[in-house]
Order: structure tokens, then C-alpha cells, then sequence
């Protein structure tokens, strides 16, 4: 693979390409070798939600996923950025309940979910969303659940300087062989540190928690402990009717996917021990979405049994109000 190529996204609307959407993307092994690459996989980039499986991983290194009984599910919603569906916030309030605080303890803001019936739902029953219904209260219930059990004062967790955020820094950095003390820094969605990092760390991180040998007991264990948990319980990692959960169900939990903000996206694949991490340069989630089923399918992993599951994001259909298809989506390779 030449590594200038790059991945196009191409919407086409009658005969003609109506815009472009350029990708990023690059497959790494536990070695930090590229196997493949798709335009620059030395890009500084903020991974956003989809390292989530990374920062997880304390929440289990500590012990305080096992101190306060989280379940299999559980542990999957740590690294969740989930649609607040019923199950979802119930997960949170439980969890919360368990280590002794609650919803107000959260210091993420609260939106609408993502799932549209439970927000029609919360509208016409005169209900307000709260932090639980932020899509990553099950990521802050973790950091919470680890300075409790660490007796941190858990206010200000989601500071830089918080030792909640300094552990998280500290496993991304060695897990990716990166110093991200010293990489870009701006604040999530969810108000957390983001730290920058090439796409290609982001990659490693990846491979290793898709063969985490060698890594010590401790962070082996827990590494194996997230991805069967997010493999094993899609809905929790995302929502009914999301790329995620749809496609981890179709790929039988082989291939663990997060998606982040702004277009990025990775896959953990355990049976052939690699990462692949990508971003869109649109920063949209069509383009991106599409894009990471590319690459598995790309590189015979995806099978034609998952493959025929998930038409509608591999070959996305352009509708218009009449419901009439006049376009599709589609995935081109440009030479460098």
C-alpha cells in the first residue's frame, strides 16, 4: 500500500460526485508496524470518544471494577457512548447508587438522546434531560467509581491535573508508546481532557488491546476484561439502530468498534492481533462510518454474512423527501 494513497468518500447524486469526503486510515500491529495505510497515518489527531476503551482500562487495573461489582455490561458502558435509552440510564443511576453519589456528582452537561423515541417520549411527559442522559455518564460514572475507590476527592475529576485524568494520561501514553504530556490539549464534548495524538499511536493503543501479550498481568487481564465485555454487550457500547452495536452484532463480537467525535473511528481485531484507527478530515460521522466498514471489509475481516447486515451503511442510499433514492455513497481510493 503506497502510503500517499488516500480514502475518498464520494456522495453522488445523479451523474455527478456532489462532494468528497477525505479519510485518514491506518492498521497497525502490536509492534507498531503499519500493515496498511490510506492517506497520513502520522496526522496529529484528537481521538474524542473513541478512545474510550483505553481510558477504561484504570477503572479495572484498580480493582474498583471489581470492588463495586460491575457486571460484564457495566464495564462495556464505561466505555460507552451510549443513546440514553432506558437501560442506559438506568445502568448509570445503579452504578452511581453503588458507589455513593449521584447524578449531581456527574460533571458532564446534559443533552436530548440520541435515541429520537425515548426523547419524544421525555418531551411529551414534560421531563428535562439530566446528566445521566449525557452519552458518556457511563464513562464519568467509571472515573468516579475509580477515585472513590482510590479515596480521591472525586470533585474536579474531569480536571487535567485530577488523578483520575493523570492515570488516564499516564495508561493512553504507554499503551500507545507516545508522551501525550506533551501533544496537543483542548476539552472534550463532555468537558474531560482531549489530548492530541498521531493516528497511528492511536492505532497501537488499539493493537494492543487487540493482543495485549506481554503487557504485564494486571493490564493483560484488564485490557482482555474490556474488549470481551464491549464485545459481548454492543447495545451498551452504543443504541439500538447504531453502527457500533449493529456491527459488532453482525461481525459475532470478532471486531470491537468505537466511534468519536469529528469523524474518528477505530476497530480492535483480536484475531489477527491489530488496530485501525481512522478520521474523516470532515469531521462527519457519514463519512467515517462508512469508512471503517471499508477498511475491515477491505482487509477480509468484515465476511459476507455481516457484510449483507449492513447494506445500509455500506452502501448508503441518497434519499429525498419523496423517499426517492437519487444518489448513493461510496468509497474510492485515490493514488497518490
Amino acid at each position: 500500500m503506497n502510503l500517499s494513497d488516500s480514502l475518498l468518500v464520494e456522495v453522488s447524486r445523479g451523474t455527478m460526485v456532489e462532494s468528497v469526503h477525505t479519510c485518514d486510515a491506518v492498521v497497525v500491529n502490536t509492534s507498531g508496524d503499519v500493515i496498511a495505510a490510506w492517506g497520513n497515518p502520522d496526522r496529529e489527531i484528537y481521538s474524542r470518544s473513541s478512545a474510550k476503551p483505553l481510558q477504561g482500562l484504570p477503572l479495572v487495573e484498580t480493582g474498583a471494577a471489581d470492588h463495586f461489582g460491575y457486571t460484564e455490561a457495566e464495564i462495556a458502558f464505561a466505555c460507552a457512548s451510549h443513546s440514553s435509552e432506558e437501560k442506559h440510564t438506568a445502568t448509570t443511576a445503579a452504578i452511581l447508587a453503588r458507589i455513593g453519589l449521584g447524578e449531581p456528582n456527574l460533571e458532564c452537561g446534559a443533552h436530548r438522546p440520541y435515541h429520537e423515541p425515548t426523547t419524544d417520549q421525555m418531551i411529551k411527559a414534560g421531563i428535562e434531560p439530566n446528566r445521566m442522559h449525557n452519552n458518556c455518564s457511563g464513562k464519568h460514572a467509571g472515573f468516579l467509581s475509580t477515585a472513590v475507590h482510590m479515596n480521591e476527592d472525586p470533585a474536579g475529576y474531569i480536571q487535567y491535573e485530577h488523578p483520575v485524568q493523570r492515570r488516564i494520561t499516564q495508561t493512553m501514553s504507554e499503551m500507545m508508546d507516545c508522551d501525550l504530556t506533551a501533544t496537543s490539549r483542548g476539552a472534550d464534548g463532555c468537558g474531560i481532557p482531549v489530548l492530541g495524538m498521531p493516528l497511528a499511536a492511536l492505532a497501537l493503543g488499539m493493537a494492543r488491546m487487540a493482543d495485549p501479550s506481554g503487557l504485564g498481568d494486571v493490564r493483560e487481564n484488564a485490557t482482555r476484561c474490556i474488549v470481551s465485555a464491549m464485545a459481548s454487550n454492543p447495545f451498551m457500547v452504543a443504541g439500538t439502530g447504531r453502527v457500533d452495536t449493529v456491527a459488532m452484532e453482525a461481525m459475532g463480537g470478532r471486531v470491537t468498534l468505537k466511534g468519536g467525535a469529528e469523524g474518528v473511528h477505530i476497530a480492535i481485531v483480536p484475531e489477527r492481533g491489530i488496530g485501525i484507527a481512522l478520521k474523516a478530515h470532515c469531521g462527519q460521522k457519514r463519512a467515517s462510518e462508512l469508512a471503517i466498514l471499508w477498511v475491515l471489509q477491505n482487509l477480509g475481516i468484515l465476511g459476507d454474512s455481516a457484510a449483507s447486515q449492513l447494506t445500509e451503511w455500506l452502501n448508503p442510499p441518497i434519499t429525498n423527501s419523496l423517499n426517492n433514492t437519487v444518489g448513493t455513497v461510496g468509497i474510492r481510493e485515490q493514488r497518490g
